[in-house]
């Protein structure tokens, strides 16, 4: 998979400010607010950071990534805002969500350029474009687990004991959404293999690292997550994409 990765030029450079400040200038525009004004600043400069490190095939998957956590978002809206369950400011990410969600993502494709760049270390580069695509993975995974949980789960357990708990617990878990996981990360695993960033078996590779991430991440949120100050939800966020990528490199270099 190292083949795609080339070394950025004037340029690619010019390419992705031009279009992510047009994708941007649109969204911002748009009636329905999918990034706070700040959100829009730093999504910016992901988008830029990503085209530089790993082109149009780590974009577009980053695009599909946001596309599809917004619109899981949606699904249900009114019934979570009459539980009082739904995302704050309608749904519409600011910089802690963009950061908490890409950071991990980002600093593996900051790796993989740094590494072609020296021209080496190639088996290390197919796996953090494999640690790249897991990230995402796992954040979507939790992403569709919470929201197709909180809209449809018809019966919620803490995933510590096991008791029923309202929709929208931290640390809790249901069928539904458990499901719904699951079918995000493969969905986002088949991107990143259609645009050649991982091989076929990249995507059982990225669907087990996602399903063990959001459930490690749910044990936290049903423990330690509202009892440490600065663990927050951005930064729970951040722990799961690691915990994704981490387990999707393990992985990788035990069967590549």
């Amino acid at each position: 998979m190292s083949e795609l990765v080339q070394i950025p030029t004037l340029l690619d450079g010019t390419v992705a400010v031009v279009l992510n400040s047009a994708l941007l200038g649109l969204a911002a525009i748009a009636p329905k607010k999918l990034l706070t004004t700040a959100g829009l600043v730093h999504a910016w400069v992901l988008g830029v950071l990503l085209w530089l490190c790993l082109g149009w095939q780590g974009y577009l998957l980053v695009m599909f990534y946001f596309l599809a956590g917004s619109g899981v978002t949606f699904i249900g809206k009114t019934q979570k805002e009459e539980l009082g369950i739904a995302e704050a400011r309608s749904g519409a990410r600011g910089p802690g969500n963009v950061w908490g969600s890409a950071l991990v993502g980002a600093i593996c494709a900051i790796a993989v350029l740094y590494l072609a760049v020296q021209q080496q270390h190639a088996n290390w580069i197919s796996l953090l474009l494999l640690g790249f695509v897991a990230s995402f993975c796992t954040k979507l995974s939790d992403t569709c687990a919470t929201e197709i949980g909180k809209a449809y789960g018809q019966r919620t357990f803490l995933i510590t004991t096991l008791k029923a708990v309202p929709r929208g617990t931290e640390g809790a878990v249901s069928l539904e959404g458990t499901l719904a996981g699951v079918v995000g990360a493969v969905a986002i695993a088949l991107v990143g293999w259609i645009v050649g960033l991982i091989a076929p078996l990249g995507i059982v590779i990225c669907a087990i690292a996602a399903l063990v991430a959001t459930t490690i991440e749910s044990l936290i949120g049903a423990t330690i997550e509202d009892k440490i100050p600065f663990l927050t939800h951005d930064v729970v966020n951040i722990v799961n994409t690691l915990i994704g990528a981490i387990v999707a490199i393990a992985l990788g270099s035990i069967w590549f």
